[in-house]
């Protein structure tokens, strides 16, 4: 007989993956204990409240689906939201549902242990709270686990420290300050215009250039959204459908199927539309060189227009991995900010930071004294987030140990020898390839569609079987081979964090397709998985 558990699932997270966890699972007569670590709702967008944070997927997408009233009645202001507004949003959904109530928040998960005897999972909180359930939910999305960059002295500035990952509710004034700020990814890529409208002297230390694509942000438009509200079960499903969960046009020609001339035009159209848009142009720019090498080229010529010092130019083009396969941040005036003689351009890889010495950042040929400082390096991407919960499976076996060389996982949901886990968009599924609302919806539902099938059929427990695992696993690894991501060095193979396991941890076959083989699964009485009608 199996232990009675304090509720039936625990979820973790409290952004768009673990409010709709709760919601759905509840909805279906669970009871659910949720954790948060923030003192309320929102996940990332509650972390991440740095100048110029915006969403790079349009509004009307990036949102859900499950209620035709939520999505009816609630209108964007801007083409791309930007944080306060999803962070409204998502305060927004939390009430209207009711689903603080299930939640612990300012409460941290510390760890996680299945107990096989009682078939039950047994989470720890920092407070010392302990919680059994039968089902874990993870929902902390890929983007959750900061990570600070190895540099001397870098926590002990002496002057104002700042994490984009970890920016003060309060918000920063810059005015009149002489700033730095290191990293070019995209949390920078949209912090340093906005920064740059305020300091005396911006100084950027960049390692390696990112391709940035405009994305023309402005006032939402009435009709647009008359016509969205009208059409939005079209939308919906041509989300579900694409290999992004985005309502784009696929392409239908490749690269070299065109003139020069209109290879062009076709990519001049797709800047001024803005977006990710851009990578729709042909049906190869991710698999043949020659199609890449084509739209860097294009990109490359806006740089050259639009920065008027030739070496900066220069430094701010990427030479080191093609277009598309690091993620490409969305920002209209990047590039223009350069201009500005009250910012710098270092170039850190031919000259490394070695330490930071005070209110002072000293690389190989150079010192500069700031009165602020602030660390753009993300995050420790798709794993951390899981390891840092110090998951425990059967026989106490740790997770860190089970991925020490990279994740395994089956569809990206769950792992074997941790029954009943569900890691919503977790490694080796779409997750930041793809939308993440309909992507945490379609994992979600599948998760909820399980438990309900479980407990109808008596089931106790439920994980992969070890073939399938590995067969998921090096499916995955071989999808990647056959694409240009191989050739990259990106914090999707964990390159940002030192001695993190070089793996792909994103599903690149496209998220219509990997919905399909998740209903597959389900209507084969989940294939690939191990059913066990008593614990053991």
């Amino acid at each position: 007989m199996a232990a009675k558990a304090d509720c039936d699932a625990v979820v973790v997270g409290a952004g768009f993956g673990g409010l709709y966890a709760v919601r759905r699972l509840t909805q279906a007569g669970l009871k659910v204990v949720a954790f948060e670590t923030a003192d309320d709702v929102g996940g990332v967008w509650y972390w991440n409240r740095y100048p110029g944070a915006r969403c790079d997927c349009e509004s009307f997408y990036y949102s859900y689906s499950f209620s035709e009233a939520l999505q009816q009645s609630w209108t964007w202001s801007l083409r791309y939201s930007e944080q306060p507004e999803i962070l409204r949003y998502l305060a927004h959904v939390a009430d209207r549902f009711d689903l603080r109530r299930h939640y612990r928040f300012s409460t941290a998960v510390t760890g996680a242990a299945f107990d096989a005897a009682a078939g039950l999972w047994r989470i720890t909180a920092a407070d010392g709270a302990t919680v059994s359930a039968r089902f874990l939910v993870t929902a902390m999305g890929c983007l959750s686990q900061v990570n600070w960059p190895e540099i001397e002295g870098v926590r002990d500035f002496a002057g104002r420290l700042f994490h984009t990952a970890q920016w003060p509710h309060e918000g920063v004034d810059f005015t009149g300050r002489r700033v730095g700020i290191i990293g070019t990814g995209a949390s920078a890529v949209q912090a340093i215009p906005r920064i740059a409208e305020q300091a005396a002297r911006l100084t950027v230390f960049q390692r390696t250039a990112n391709w940035v694509l405009p994305a023309w942000n402005r006032a939402a438009e009435p009709d647009f959204d008359v016509w969205v509200k009208a059409n939005y079960a079209e939308i919906r499903a041509r989300c579900l459908a694409s290999g992004g969960a985005v309502p784009f046009d696929p392409p239908t020609r490749a690269a070299g199927d065109v003139s020069d001339l209109e290879r062009h035009a076709v990519f001049e159209a797709l800047w001024t539309l803005g977006g990710m848009r851009f990578f729709t142009a042909f049906t190869d720019l991710f698999t043949s060189t020659a199609a890449n090498a084509a739209a860097q080229a294009f990109v490359r010529g806006k740089i050259l227009e639009t920065v008027r010092d030739p070496e900066t130019a220069r430094k701010l083009t990427p030479s080191d991995h093609p277009i598309g396969v690091k993620r490409p941040p969305l920002e209209d005036d990047y590039y223009a900010t350069f201009n500005r003689d009250t910012v710098e351009l270092v170039d850190i890889r031919s000259a490394p930071i070695q330490a930071v010495e005070g209110q002072v950042v000293r690389t190989a040929d150079a010192e500069f004294e700031l009165d602020d400082l602030v660390v753009a390096t993300g995050f420790d991407a798709i794993t951390g987030p899981l390891l840092a919960l110090d998951l425990r499976g059967r026989g106490g076996v740790r997770l860190a140990d089970v991925w020490r060389e990279g994740p395994q996982t089956y569809l990206g949901l769950a792992v074997a020898g941790f029954p009943n886990l569900f890691t919503i968009t977790g490694p080796l599924s779409p997750s930041v390839l793809a939308n993440m609302p309909t992507a945490v919806e379609q994992h979600v539902d599948w998760i909820a569609d399980c438990i309900l099938e479980l407990r109808r059929r008596g089931v106790a427990t439920i994980e992969p079987t070890d073939a399938a695992q590995a067969a998921w696993t090096a499916h995955t690894a071989d999808v990647v081979e056959g694409t240009l991501y191989a050739r990259s060095n990106s914090w999707y193979f964990g390159s940002n964090v030192p001695g993190k396991p070089r793996t792909f941890g994103v599903y690149l076959g496209g998220f219509g397709r990997y919905r399909e083989h998740c209903e597959a699964v389900a209507r084969a009485g989940y294939e690939g998985f191990r059913l066990d009608a008593a614990p053991n």
